[in-house]
C-alpha cells in the first residue's frame, strides 16, 4: 500500500515525483528481466525469498510455468529497494505477502504476477507500459486497475463517491479486486503501527466495503479474518471477552465435537463412503454471534463439523448416515447444493444431537466446494481465459438452465461487477447509488425463487415480486403489472419467501411505468435504481399507473348502483307472476336455477350456487320451479380484476363492443394496492355469448380474471 511506503533517510511518505526530484535513474526492464532469466544461480531455481510462494502455487498447479513470477520478482524487489513500511520492514515484504496469500487461496499465474508488481506504478518509476511490454496486456490490467484502487479517497466525505470509483477501477475482472482484499487483509494485520484514530477509520471502511465485497465475491477465508481484525479494532471490549470465553472453553479440555467426529468417522467407514471428517473452530465474529444469540455458550457451539466427500452424491450419502445415526434438528437443515448462494457457496447444512445433550452443527461438502467455498472468485483460475476442452464438458453439466444468452453464468465472474458498474452509471447521483448499495452490501441472507421454466433468481431476504421483476427482466420490468407466487395472482409488493415460484405478468402499453409505490417495495440497488431514473425521466402522474386511467375512478358498488333485475326469459310455475332476474347472481341460460316468491308478486330467479338461495330457505321460502325460455336475450353482471394502468377501462369497454354487447351500467373501484376492479352490467343478444365475452375481456392486458357478480345486498330485492 503506498501510504506505506517510507525511505529510512527520509521521514514521511516518499512519493515518485519526489523520488524523480531526488535524480533517481530510470529502471531498465530490459535488464532487469534478462537477470530475472539468467538468475543468481541455475535457471529452474526460484529466488529463496518466493520459494514459499511457489510452493503453495504449485500445490494447486503442479504444471505451472513460475517464469513469470521469477522476472515479477526481481522487478518488485529492484523498483521497491530501500523503501521501507511504517512497522520497520523492507517495502518488498508488503506485495509478497499479499502474494502468498493469493497463492494459497488458488490464484492463477497472471494474479500472482500482478500482486507481486501491485504497488510498483504506484510507488516507483516503473511505469504501466514497461509492465505491458515485460508481462502482457492482462498483468497491465490488474495492475493498473489495483493502482486506481489505491488512488481512491477512503476519507468519509468521500464515501458515495469511493465505490463508484472502485467500481469503475475494477472494471469487469474480478482479480482486481481479489488482489485489492488480499492487500487489505496484509494491512489489517499489520496496522499495529498506526495511529488508533486512523486504526478506527481504516477498520470502518473495511467493515462497511470491503468484507461485504469479500462476502460477495465468496472469498471467506479472507472474509472471516478480516472480520475478526476489524472486531478487534471497532469493539475491543467485546473481542476482550470473546477471547476470554474460547480461552475458558480450551481450559476445560475434552471437546465433545471429537466424539460425535470419531462416531461419524466409524458410521462412514461402515456405510463405505470416503470421507475426511474435520473440526472447525469458530472464528470470533462467529463466537459472537453465537453467544449473543443463545447466551450460555456450551461446548460444541465453539466448532463445527466439516465433512469432505468426492462426489456430489456422496454429500446426500453423508447426509442420510447422519439422519439415521444420530438425532437431526430438523430446523438447521439446509441445501445449498441443491440451490446455491449467490456467491458460489455450495453445501450441506446440517445439526444432530448427542445423547448428553450436546448440538453438533455439520458442513458437508466435496472438495471442490470447500475450496470454492474457502477462496471463492481467486478458486477460479483465470475466469477469462477460453476453456479447454476438458472444462467446456465439466461446464456443460453442471451449468443450469436459467443460464442467460451471453451471460457468464457466474455471478462474480464478472456478471455481479458488470451488473454494479450498470447501477453507478444509472444512479442519479452519488448519495442514491450508495445508499441503495449498502443496504445490498448489508444482506447477509440469500433467497431462492424459481420461475416457470424452472430457472431460479438469487434475491436478498425480503425481497419482493419487484425485485424479482428486475432481477428477471433489467429496465423491461418497468412494465410488469402483477405476478402469480406459486399459482396465485399477487401484487407486486408481495415479500418473497425462499423456493417460491414465481411468473412476471407483463403489460403491452409501452406508456405504462413503475410508480413511486414500487421504491417502498424495491430491496434490490438494481430495482430502486432503475425505479428512481424511470420516475425522474418521467415527473408527470403518468409515472404512477395504479392510479393513472383516464377515467374518473367511481366509489365502491352499493346495493343501490345495481340495476333493477331485467325483465327474464325465464318461465316460472306461477300463473300471473312477474319474472326478474336476481341482480346479486346475474343467471342467464344455461345456467341451473331456482327461484322464489318476493314483494309485490315478483318472482325473482336465481343461480342455485347462489347465496341468497341458502338463506332463503333457511327462513322458510318456497321456491317455485322455474326454466328457461325460448328468448335468448339476457342480461348480466360481470367483475374485471385487473392490475391498474393507464386506459384500462377505454380498452375492456372496446373489447365488450367488439363482442357485440350493449353496456348498460359500469363501475370503477378506487385503485388499492395497484389493483382495479371494474364492474359492467351488459345485455348480451344471446346467452351463448357470455363465454367468448369473457374470454375477450381477459385478454385485455393488465385483465387477470373475469368473473359473474356476486353481491349478496341485491338478494333480498
Amino acid at each position: 500500500m503506498s501510504a506505506e511506503a517510507t525511505n529510512p533517510a527520509m521521514p514521511g511518505p516518499v512519493t515518485p515525483a519526489a523520488q524523480r526530484r531526488r535524480g533517481r535513474p530510470r529502471l531498465d526492464l530490459r535488464r532487469l528481466g534478462r537477470a530475472a532469466l539468467l538468475g543468481s544461480g541455475t535457471r529452474d531455481r526460484l529466488p529463496d525469498a518466493i520459494g514459499h510462494v511457489a510452493e503453495a502455487h504449485r500445490a494447486h498447479y503442479p504444471d505451472a510455468d513460475l517464469e513469470p513470477l521469477r522476472r515479477a520478482w526481481v522487478l518488485a524487489e529492484s523498483s521497491h529497494r530501500g523503501q521501507m513500511r511504517k512497522s520497520g520492514e523492507p517495502y518488498i515484504t508488503h506485495p509478497l505477502a499479499v502474494t502468498l496469500i493469493l497463492a494459497q487461496l488458488g490464484a492463477e499465474i497472471t494474479t500472482l504476477t500482478a500482486s507481486l508488481l501491485h504497488d510498483t506504478v504506484e510507488d516507483t518509476d516503473v511505469t504501466l507500459d514497461q509492465v505491458r511490454t515485460e508481462f502482457g496486456d492482462d498483468v497491465c490490467y490488474l495492475v493498473d486497475g489495483v493502482t486506481k484502487l489505491e488512488k481512491v479517497d477512503y476519507g468519509a466525505a468521500a464515501e458515495p463517491e469511493t465505490f463508484r470509483k472502485m467500481l469503475v477501477a475494477t472494471g469487469n475482472d474480478v482479480r482486481v479486486m481479489s488482489i485489492k482484499l488480499a492487500d487489505r487483509l496484509h494491512n489489517m494485520r499489520t496496522l499495529g503501527v498506526m495511529r488508533p484514530e486512523k486504526q478506527a477509520r481504516i477498520a470502518k471502511v473495511t467493515r462497511d466495503v470491503l468484507i461485504p465485497l469479500a462476502e460477495r465475491l465468496g472469498v471467506q477465508a479472507l472474509k472471516t479474518e478480516l472480520e475478526d481484525l476489524v472486531f478487534a479494532i471497532l469493539l475491543p471490549e467485546e473481542y476482550s471477552q470473546v477471547q476470554e470465553l474460547i480461552a475458558a472453553n480450551a481450559a476445560h479440555g475434552g471437546d465433545p465435537l471429537e466424539g460425535t467426529a470419531d462416531d461419524l468417522r466409524a458410521v462412514l467407514r461402515e456405510a463405505g463412503i470416503a470421507a475426511e471428517v474435520l473440526i472447525r473452530p469458530r472464528h470470533f465474529v462467529s463466537v459472537h454471534r453465537v453467544h449473543r444469540k443463545r447466551g450460555e455458550m456450551r461446548a460444541a457451539d465453539f466448532g463445527r463439523l466439516l465433512v469432505l466427500v468426492n462426489e456430489d452424491a456422496d454429500c446426500y450419502g453423508v447426509l442420510g448416515e447422519l439422519h439415521t445415526c444420530f438425532t437431526p434438528v430438523v430446523s438447521e437443515f439446509k441445501d445449498f447444493i441443491a440451490v446455491p448462494k449467490f456467491n458460489l457457496y455450495q453445501s450441506l447444512h446440517t445439526a444432530v444431537a448427542r445423547p448428553d445433550g450436546e448440538v453438533a452443527e455439520v458442513l458437508i461438502r466435496t472438495h471442490q466446494m470447500h475450496k470454492v467455498a474457502e477462496a471463492g472468485v481467486v478458486a477460479l483460475r483465470n475466469p477469462y481465459a477460453p476453456p479447454s476442452e476438458e472444462q467446456s464438458d465439466t461446464a456443460s453439466d453442471t451449468l443450469s438452465d436459467d443460464t442467460i444468452e451471453g451471460e457468464r453464468a457466474d455471478p462474480t465472474r464478472p456478471g455481479w461487477l458488470s451488473r454494479l458498474l450498470d447501477w453507478q452509471e444509472a444512479a442519479p447521483d452519488p448519495d442514491t447509488f450508495w445508499s441503495t448499495l449498502r443496504e445490498d452490501l448489508a444482506q447477509d441472507r440469500e433467497i431462492a425463487v424459481f420461475r416457470p421454466d424452472g430457472g431460479t433468481l438469487g434475491l436478498p431476504a425480503g425481497a419482493s415480486c419487484v425485485d424479482a421483476a428486475y432481477a428477471q427482466y433489467g429496465e423491461d420490468a418497468h412494465a410488469c403489472i402483477g405476478a402469480r407466487v406459486n399459482g396465485r395472482l399477487a401484487t407486486l409488493s408481495t415479500v418473497l419467501r425462499d423456493g417460491d415460484t414465481v411468473q412476471l405478468l407483463m403489460g403491452q402499453d409501452a406508456a405504462s411505468g413503475p410508480s413511486r409505490e414500487w421504491l417502498d417495495h424495491a430491496r434490490t440497488p438494481g430495482a430502486r435504481i432503475a425505479i428512481r431514473r424511470w420516475l425522474t425521466t418521467h415527473p408527470t402522474p403518468a409515472s404512477a399507473p395504479a392510479a393513472a386511467t383516464t377515467e374518473k375512478p367511481a366509489p365502491p358498488p352499493q346495493a343501490s348502483d345495481f340495476p333493477r333485475p331485467a325483465e327474464a326469459n325465464a318461465v316460472v310455475d306461477r300463473e300471473g307472476a312477474s319474472v326478474r332476474l336476481a341482480g346479486c347472481c346475474t343467471p342467464v341460460p344455461p345456467d341451473e336455477v331456482t327461484a322464489f316468491a318476493v314483494r309485490g308478486g315478483v318472482v325473482t330467479v336465481h343461480r342455485v350456487e347462489c347465496p341468497a338461495v341458502a338463506r332463503m330457505k333457511e327462513v322458510g321460502r318456497a321456491e317455485v320451479g322455474v326454466r328457461w325460455g325460448d328468448s335468448a336475450e339476457c342480461r348480466v353482471t360481470l367483475i374485471a380484476e385487473s392490475f391498474g394502468r393507464a386506459h384500462l377501462m377505454a380498452d375492456l369497454t372496446e373489447a365488450i363492443a367488439m363482442e357485440g354487447v350493449e353496456v348498460m351500467s359500469a363501475t370503477v373501484e378506487p385503485p388499492s394496492q395497484q389493483r382495479v376492479r371494474h364492474t359492467y352490467t351488459l345485455q348480451l343478444p344471446d346467452a351463448a355469448h357470455l363465454p367468448g365475452l369473457m374470454r375477450a375481456m381477459r385478454a385485455v392486458p393488465g385483465v387477470y380474471d373475469v368473473t359473474r357478480a356476486q353481491h349478496p345486498a341485491a338478494a333480498t330485492s
